[in-house]
């Protein structure tokens, strides 16, 4: 387990921290008093301290908050962790928006050193939920879920047409911190669906497979037959959830064969064919996913909120 080693604010940009002894995570905000709080995606700044170490075993003469790190961490390598990656501390949970960043080689450290470390080892978050945190706190992390997007479409295999719903899934799924693992184009055919969902779970490829296309009522649409075909449990509430939805959009949203089901531990469900419904649908149910798919990879163990 790792643990918070010390605490630092600054009230102006562009002065080095001060240690602290407590500081308040306020949520979609960052720290209460720190000069980088504010409505953006940089909120709040981790560093480890192994890396600070082993920079001032180089030489330099760097006290904590030096680098303009709010928090500085022991036991992680805080750089080599995905994007989406959440951390747990004194009550505050915190969501990883952006490992390292531009480097203007104007910082004091830069120019006594001829290089910083904050470019390229530290991790900015939002804050997702507020808290307070102080140095000894202990920090636990959860790695962000895996996707896999399938689009399923004679005519995109073939190459006569672009896929636009798969696109705009990998997008919203990023947005919402999934890490995107995997994509397949694949044509109509009921047997190399199940095989590419089969393998996909069976490998441990990714914790959620997002499919999109025949789902319909078309002769070539297999998609969910195939979802059948692997599944071991089917979700029936996802579909169900969705066409409800969509039918207050649209009366055709009944017209959709869409299924859902779990294989070993990955969660595979099929969206409609066009971008405009697949934004509905997804955007719609995303949001519990990650409660099931917690349940579903043994990390939490209640339904209950």
């Amino acid at each position: 387990m790792a643990h918070i080693i010390a605490v630092c604010i600054s009230k102006e940009k562009g002065t080095p921290k001060q240690p602290v002894e407590c500081v308040r995570l306020v949520e979609d905000w960052g720290i209460e008093g720190d000069a980088h709080a504010g409505r953006w995606h940089r909120q709040v700044s981790l560093l480890s301290r192994e890396k600070i170490d082993a920079f001032r075993a180089r030489g330099a003469e760097v006290r904590d908050g030096a680098f303009g790190e709010n928090l500085i961490v022991s036991g992680l390598d805080l750089a080599a962790l995905p994007v989406g990656t959440k951390f747990y501390c004194g009550g505050a949970v915190l969501e990883l928006t952006q490992v390292g960043k531009e480097c203007h080689h104007g910082c004091a450290i830069y120019q006594a050193m001829g290089e910083c470390i904050m470019p390229r080892e530290g991790v900015f978050c939002r804050v997702l939920r507020g808290g307070e945190i102080r140095a000894g706190d202990a920090l636990q992390w959860e790695l962000p879920f895996r996707a896999a997007v399938v689009t399923v479409s004679d005519s995109g295999a073939a190459g006569t047409r672009t896929d636009r719903s798969g696109p705009a899934i990998r997008e919203i799924l990023a947005a919402n911190g999934y890490p995107v693992v995997h994509t397949a184009l694949l044509p109509d055919e009921r047997e190399e669906i199940a095989r590419e969902l089969a393998r996909i779970a069976d490998g441990d490829v990714a914790d959620l497979v997002l499919t999109t296309g025949g789902t319909g009522f078309s002769p070539r649409d297999w998609t969910p037959e195939a979802t059948r075909d692997v599944s071991e449990r089917d979700v029936p509430g996802i579909p169900e959830a969705m066409r409800a939805y969509s039918l207050t959009v649209t009366p055709r949203a009944m017209l959709s064969r869409s299924a859902a089901g779990i294989r070993k531990q990955t969660l595979i469900i099929n969206l409609p064919g066009s971008p405009k419904a697949v934004r509905e649908c997804l955007e719609y149910i995303l949001p519990p996913l990650c409660h099931g798919l917690a349940i579903l990879k043994g990390r939490t163990g209640s339904c209950a909120r």
